[in-house]
């Protein structure tokens, strides 16, 4: 009986690596492809568009995929600044931004602060749910190496800027764009930049609120800050 308990266990614990390795394989081949090739949809934009749909059925986004060369290096830069400074030099994780992020936590008794790098942001955008869980993180870090070594820098940021939320159904630089200045991506001022930025982390609050307090602080704070960034080349 118990060779029979511990052979089923071995059966069940086999059957959990294949599954696991095989859903890493999965993930690895879309790497892959968006080596190449844009999203056309991401797993984030599908959940925006299903709650969406919840509410008004013709619900859709607005996306339009843009090269890397045809975004404003103000963009570039503002977003660097305001999301992962050490964007060119970390590996996917910036670990003093991790620890940071924890201690804030912490003294403010509630999550305030992530420390999630833009490579972070794109694991996470490209393939997983916005639910917060020890799995969903775990899988994130793992596509976060995936990411790192197989694409270049430039290559991560062209995707994040095109894929990134900016608003209720706005999707992408090109998008956000038009949406808030009538303006393509390529032509964005640095103060219109540094707005994108500082909307970033709840873009749908400040696309309703775009007179809010504190934004303008943040756009202060953004600008200022890109002259320092580097960007990937």
């Amino acid at each position: 009986m118990v060779r029979l308990l511990g052979r089923a266990f071995l059966a069940v614990l086999l059957s959990c690596v294949v599954m696991f390795m095989a859903v890493q394989v999965y993930f690895y081949a879309l790497v892959l492809w968006y080596a190449e090739h844009p999203p056309q949809r991401t797993a984030f934009m599908s959940h925006r568009l299903g709650e969406s749909r919840e509410k008004n059925p013709d619900a859709s986004l607005r996306y339009q995929w843009v090269d890397y060369t045809k975004i404003s290096r103000n963009l570039k830069r503002a977003m660097i600044a305001a999301e992962d400074s050490k964007f060119v030099e970390h590996e996917g994780f910036d670990w003093e931004g991790i620890q940071l992020a924890i201690e804030k936590n912490k003294s403010r008794g509630r999550y305030v602060a992530g420390g999630s790098t833009i490579t972070q942001q794109l694991a996470k955008n490209l393939f997983l749910s916005p639910e917060k869980s020890y799995l969903r993180k775990g899988q994130e870090a793992i596509i976060t190496l995936m990411l790192e070594y197989t694409l270049d820098k430039e290559r991560i940021l062209e995707l994040y800027l095109n894929v990134i939320e900016w608003g209720n159904g706005v999707f992408g630089a090109e998008a956000a764009s038009r949406r808030y200045f009538g303006i393509s991506a390529s032509q964005l001022s640095a103060e219109q930049a540094a707005r994108l930025a500082a909307m970033a982390p709840n873009p749908r609050f400040y696309e309703r609120n775009g007179n809010a307090p504190g934004l303008r602080k943040k756009i202060g704070i953004i600008v200022a800050r890109m002259p320092q960034v580097e960007l990937p080349e």
